[in-house]
């Protein structure tokens, strides 16, 4: 891949009209998926035409000038981000801000079907650290939620990337009537390969097959009946995403809770996503997004993107309205997950 280096001057820091300065940014690669997840998409989901889709080259660019205004986490995400073609040649170039010191950490959220191909070459890359989604234990119900995923090929990936040295973290959405019988054995496994396990409560966002009034699960209530089970102790762990950790006596690991529904994030939100098009969302959770495919195209240099990301930050809202329950059973936003970024 061809590095195209920044023309603006030195970048005026992001921080947003609530003092909070931004340092992560999470970039979607792909709105395309090998999977089918219930809580994520429809099964027969139409997909972006690839001439809206940025290029892996803008890509780099719209990172990098991010990086450049003060982003020192960045995270790939999708869709699938390891089924976007030569998608190596994306993370391979912008492994060069870790080189520099520009960037402390470049990451991504994978299904781990394609982890066993690439683990290697994530590692030689700079990445130290990724989340691999994993609902279930059960063959059967593992197909049955992502509806055409092998666990076996995902549990292979997990195995790649650790024998490379990757730091891998699981993540697990908590399904009621689905899943939640299955948290010991998922804590025992995970804590015995020394990975974290972060259960995440089902978000509103995007048509799907089924309602996730049904598929919802509290993930305050979770905590308790783990408890009694477990001696969880509070943990100042954080890797600058919106779980909050416990420590697990009886393991020594660690199990996150992201909880936008019952205890949102938001007054410590230091994050933006980038979707594959260029739309800037300041919130996952709101509507309000800024273009930047448009002045990334419109110039060679960066200035117009510059502006345009500084406009959008000036604009970030406190946080998210998610609500879920009989009486807002639709979604709260008709985007899919998927396009936005996992």
């Amino acid at each position: 891949m061809t590095t195209i280096l920044s023309t603006t001057g030195a970048a005026a820091p992001m921080v947003d009209p609530f003092g909070r300065s931004i340092r992560y940014l999470r970039v979607s690669v792909t709105d395309r998926c090998d999977f089918r997840c219930v809580y994520c998409m429809a099964e027969d989901m139409t997909f972006l035409p690839k001439r809206e889709v940025l290029t892996l080259e803008e890509l780099d660019r719209l990172c990098s000038v991010f990086i450049e205004k003060g982003v020192r986490r960045l995270r790939l995400t999708g869709g699938e981000p390891l089924v976007r073609r030569n998608i190596m040649s994306l993370i391979q170039s912008l492994s060069r801000h870790i080189e520099a010191g520009r960037l402390d950490e470049l990451t991504l959220t994978t299904n781990g079907s394609q982890l066993s191909r690439y683990a290697k070459d994530l590692a030689a890359a700079g990445v130290r650290r990724i989340n691999v989604s994993v609902d279930t234990l059960d063959p059967d119900r593992f197909r049955a939620i992502t509806r055409r995923g092998d666990l076996r090929v995902v549990q292979e990936g997990i195995d790649a990337a650790l024998a490379a040295g990757i730091k891998v973290k699981i993540n697990a959405v908590a399904l009621k009537g689905v899943n939640e019988h299955e948290y010991d054995a998922m804590i025992r496994w995970a804590h015995g390969r020394d990975m974290d396990l972060t259960l995440i409560e089902t978000m509103p966002l995007g048509e799907i097959d089924g309602d996730r009034t049904d598929q919802y699960l509290p993930l305050s209530q979770v905590r308790r009946d783990l408890s009694e089970r477990w001696t969880l102790t509070e943990s100042a762990y954080r890797t600058g995403g919106p779980a909050r950790y416990v420590t697990v006596a009886e393991t020594g690991g660690r199990i996150g809770f992201i909880t936008p529904l019952t205890h949102n994030f938001c007054e410590t939100c230091n994050r933006v996503r980038v979707t594959c098009t260029g739309t800037l969302f300041m919130c996952l959770g709101q509507e309000d997004a800024r273009d930047l495919r448009t002045p990334l195209r419109a110039s060679e240099g960066n200035d117009l993107i510059a502006a345009a990301i500084d406009e959008a930050i000036a604009r970030k809202p406190k946080g998210h309205d998610f609500i879920i329950d009989r009486d807002h059973n639709r979604p709260a936003l008709g985007r899919h997950m998927s396009m936005t970024g996992g």
